[in-house]
């Protein structure tokens, strides 16, 4: 597994997550993942984290999708841990995601303002407003159009993303609830066409900025990656 370090230090290490991979085991399949990676590179790692159950999550402090690529951070030890992990809950970490949508999004910038809960038909999904079963948990995206597109025929809106929360597929559910999903997504819009030449999730995480146990801000990118250049540009 080939994974592009974007930063380190001490005490973090920032790579660039390839779609496709999951970030830690869900304790069912045996697929690699990052903390596959993180304990074969950096084995001191192994016990930085919180596990879930008998999952380790060593170094991780925040996650993305399987299908989701881009930014990711990590702890190298139990203090960068507990450090950055309380810049997450007081929201100081900003982060930016790009992603491509159906349809053409009628407002060129817009925050979508609606806590999220349980899909009371899929335990894997999310839902946002009406119908949410369980707890519902305030979540907060602003979105602003980058370019709108056609593709096959097929309407599409290019977007800058900012979540200012982070639940659990947030970006997703709220864009589904938006009635614009993210192309490409087997969960929230099976069956919606997926422009030509992506053939995976289209979210990415783009950048996200932080400051370092120093006190230094730090403010990272990755990429946007090819297929998405190929068909967006």
């Amino acid at each position: 597994m080939k994974i592009k370090i974007l930063y380190e230090d001490p005490n973090i290490l920032v790579i660039d997550k390839p779609s496709g991979i999951s970030v830690h085991a869900d304790g069912r399949s045996k697929e690699k993942t990052i903390t596959n990676w993180v304990l074969k590179n950096y084995p001191k790692m192994e016990n930085v984290g919180e596990p879930i159950g008998e999952v380790k999550r060593s170094g991780i402090v925040h996650r993305l999708d399987k299908e989701t690529s881009g930014v990711l951070i990590l702890a190298k030890n139990k203090k960068a841990h507990q450090f950055l992990k309380k810049q997450f809950i007081n929201r100081e970490v900003k982060k930016i995601y790009h992603c491509v949508v159906s349809g053409f999004v009628k407002n060129d910038h817009g925050v979508i303002n609606k806590p999220i809960g349980r899909s009371p038909k899929d335990f894997r999904r999310h839902l946002a407003g009406r119908g949410a079963r369980g707890a519902l948990r305030e979540a907060i995206t602003e979105y602003k159009v980058l370019k709108r597109f056609i593709n096959k025929k097929e309407k599409f809106t290019y977007l800058e993303i900012k979540p200012k929360t982070g639940r659990t597929h947030q970006i997703r559910v709220h864009m589904k609830f938006l009635n614009h999903p993210v192309v490409c997504d087997s969960l929230y819009s099976p069956g919606k066409p997926c422009p030509k030449g992506i053939k995976r999730l289209a979210l990415h995480a783009k950048s996200i900025e932080f400051k370092n146990l120093n006190g230094k801000n730090i403010k990272l990118e990755s990429s946007l990656p090819l297929e998405f250049k190929k068909v967006i540009f």
